[in-house]
């Protein structure tokens, strides 16, 4: 399947083409120049582009709620190629036993090792089959529609990041899937980045650990996270957003699923009989606040509790929701408001059975992260001397970084130019990204510099 590039002339087809490990592609000079934060970032832009093409093309979607690890075995085609891609740059590399492509980059003795992580799964929440990426070369700043669902359109009077990316080449899909630069910008920046460090053995740079994960999107990607075997004394996940945005603060994460068991009788014969857990269950969502507590109804630090999924019949129904919020006893609460919700239901109909089950994911990093400064200074004057100005973040998400740096291991994280994640209307920057891979390679020099 060809990648569509377009500009404001007709647009024209271009193929993906092949490449040899490290080197630009061959379309990389048609890429916007007067929008790259540094010539770094414009050099690494190309090998970024091609590389990510490639990935967001291998549908990696996981699955919630399976025992199985990876959650589904398609991830396992990324994880694959990348540790072959990681042993063609002469990395030494390995499949874990936790699903997770390990890479060893040598450096500078003495140099602390620095982590780079990123995840190869997508979303369960939007198809990732089939994906088709477009290329909107040297954008205008009119309005995108994306040609495979004519009611999905880029607006930037609606979407100021990309109101500020005029001139910019900016990646799509075609509008029928999620693109995936959650996460495979921030996997083809990595590898960008390091297979620039393997062409340049002669810029000082810190010992670097490369490692891809699996299920991150459903709160398992640090699960069985080998930390001695990683061997990195600081880390970064590549999974963020913005430019220049390094993100030191997560939600605290909680799951709960309520299961209601009523009592299925032929509808025929059903009056005062019938105990319907489908009508139950809507109950119990329509009992959430209406004007508060949603995703849809917060922002900044304002946690939520969101019904993802349900499922069911009559007889039985199940109910899945998250939970979120950067101050754990808020979080707390939120989950205890749905615990007394599913009693309400139960008082109201003796006849039903309603269970809680309630599952902790991950917890705030910021505690963990603030025990180590020089973790997010060193970031802080990667992304200056890749020519951005740094901004400290939140995140109103996670990522496997909260759960390492509860373990040990502190890791922020940082930009990948992706945007609108988790939508059939994500899209991405090739100059951010570009910047972000710059970024990577700054990081490791400046990891190596004596303190």
């Amino acid at each position: 399947m060809p990648i569509r590039r377009t500009r404001s002339s007709p647009p024209s087809i271009w193929s993906s083409g092949s490449r040899r490990c490290g080197r630009r592609t061959s379309g990389s000079e048609n890429l916007a120049s007067a929008a790259f934060t540094s010539a770094l970032a414009q050099e690494l832009a190309g090998d970024v582009l091609e590389r990510f093409l490639r990935y967001v093309r291998i549908d990696t979607q996981g699955a919630y709620r399976v025992a199985r690890r990876p959650s589904t075995e398609k991830q396992l085609e990324l994880s694959r190629l990348l540790l072959d891609e990681l042993h063609e740059l002469g990395l030494e590399a390995e499949l874990t036993d936790g699903a997770a492509v390990f890479g060893a980059l040598p450096g500078s003795n003495g140099a602390p090792v620095v982590g780079l992580i990123a995840h190869v799964d997508t979303t369960p929440d939007v198809s990732g089959v089939g994906v088709s990426p477009i290329v909107h070369e040297a954008w205008d700043g009119m309005p995108i529609q994306l040609p495979g669902d004519a009611r999905q359109v880029l607006d930037p009077d609606q979407l100021p990041e990309l109101a500020a990316r005029v001139g910019h080449d900016i990646v799509t899909s075609d509008g029928t899937t999620l693109l995936g630069a959650d996460d495979k910008a921030g996997i083809a920046e990595i590898m960008a980045a390091v297979a620039y460090l393997v062409r340049h053995p002669e810029k000082m740079r810190a010992p670097i650990r490369v490692a891809f994960t699996v299920d991150e999107e459903v709160g398992r990607g640090a699960e069985d996270f080998d930390l001695d075997a990683f061997g990195a004394d600081v880390a970064y996940t590549l999974d963020g957003s913005a430019l220049g945005e390094l993100e030191i603060e997560t939600f605290s994460a909680t799951s709960i699923r309520v299961t209601i068991r009523g009592l299925s009788v032929h509808p025929g014969t059903a009056k005062g009989k019938l105990v319907n857990a489908v009508k139950l269950a809507a109950e119990l969502v329509g009992s959430l606040p209406a004007e508060r507590l949603s995703p849809e109804t917060t922002e900044d630090r304002e946690g939520y509790v969101h019904p993802h999924r349900i499922s069911g019949g009559a007889e039985e129904a199940i109910v899945d929701f998250i939970a979120r919020d950067h101050d754990d006893d808020l979080l707390d609460e939120h989950v205890q408001l749905l615990r007394d919700l599913a009693a309400q239901i139960a008082e109201r109909e003796p006849r039903a059975r309603v269970a809680v089950e309630v599952r902790d994911s991950y917890r705030n990093m910021r505690p963990y992260i603030e025990q180590n400064p020089r973790v997010v200074d060193a970031a802080l004057e990667a992304i200056r001397r890749a020519g951005v100005e740094p901004k400290l973040a939140i995140t109103r998400g996670g990522t496997d970084g909260a759960v390492l740096s509860a373990k040990g291991l502190p890791t922020p994280n940082l930009f990948t130019g992706g945007q609108e994640y988790h939508s059939v209307r994500e899209w991405a920057s090739v100059q951010d990204m570009g910047a972000a891979a710059a970024t990577i390679v700054e990081l490791a020099g400046v990891w190596a510099e004596p303190t």
